[in-house]
């Protein structure tokens, strides 16, 4: 079934490239995105609100005060690219809130890493369906989303942020052991208030080598979702959902948010056209 899913998905990608109009994200001035950092997080951090050392609690930095300039707008073989320094924990957020949707984007990792990654692997990452106050999860740099992992050998994965939950096909975990999906298992829960933590492993690694570019793909529907990576569905999601007070709330809009994680990443190519139905291709997936 997964060689058919791929060829299929091949041919939907050519056939949507040309019959359907496409929307850039990116441009020289970044002017689709607001932007929003938090802290310069250090080793040992627990979640908690960040104090001087005279134990005063630190803001944040906040909304559209890039003076560091952590997200920067730089120019490859003639085009935008953006590139996130990391240096300091936060993101791009989207103007738009955005539904049913198929999100293209191609990223790669730069050189530089900061505390507390220093000594981890590279780590940014895709929030979307992203709703509410900034700084709503335990780094206090994000809103509350679903996330599409990018992370060195974990393209794919899945992380829920601050209250939200949803169902992947996954192998049931063991122990110590985190659930891998797989296309074949049964939907799992996880998430807040379930059985399931918050994190699944993407399917397999199909990251390619560092300094080459990376196309993600990220399909959203009606609740529904569908990670790919490189051509590659790494994960099959659905009833995306958040608690709020004890209420299970559907989370099936929102906007767009790319992480800076203290690692330097580049984006380009940013580009989303909304759709009126699951392809085909998708739909035996659920």
């Amino acid at each position: 079934m997964k060689a058919k899913i791929q060829f299929v998905f091949l041919i939907y990608c050519c056939f949507s490239c040309q019959q359907e109009e496409w929307t850039l994200l990116i441009d020289r001035n970044m002017s689709k995105w607001d932007n929003y950092l938090s802290y310069k997080h250090r080793l040992g951090y627990n979640g908690s609100v960040p104090v001087d050392s005279l134990g005063n609690e630190i803001l944040p930095i906040g909304l559209n005060h890039d003076t560091l300039g952590v997200f920067t707008i730089i120019e490859e073989d003639g085009e935008p690219v953006i590139r996130v320094s990391g240096e300091y924990y936060g993101c791009l957020i989207s103007k738009r809130e955005y539904e049913n949707y198929h999100l293209r984007l191609q990223v790669k990792w730069g050189n530089k890493k900061w505390p507390p990654r220093e000594l981890l692997l590279k780590d940014a990452g895709i929030l979307y369906h992203s709703v509410g106050s900034m700084g709503a999860e335990y780094w206090r740099s994000w809103m509350l989303s679903q996330e599409f992992q990018i992370m060195e050998g974990h393209m794919g994965d899945y992380w829920s942020q601050a209250t939200s939950a949803i169902d992947i096909r996954a192998y049931q975990p063991e122990h110590v052991m985190n659930p891998v999906a797989d296309v074949n298992q049964p939907f799992l829960s996880m998430g807040q208030n379930q059985e399931i933590g918050g994190y699944c492993m993407r399917s397999a690694n199909y990251e390619k080598p560092v300094g080459q570019w990376n196309t993600l793909d990220l399909i959203c529907y009606k609740g529904k979702s569908i990670h790919i990576v490189n051509g590659e569905i790494t994960m099959v999601l659905k009833d995306s959902r958040y608690i709020d007070k004890g209420q299970v709330i559907a989370l099936v809009r929102g906007k767009i948010q790319l992480q800076s994680e203290a690692s330097e990443v580049y984006y380009k190519d940013v580009k989303i056209k909304e759709l009126n139905s699951l392809p085909i291709v998708y739909q035996q997936l659920f």
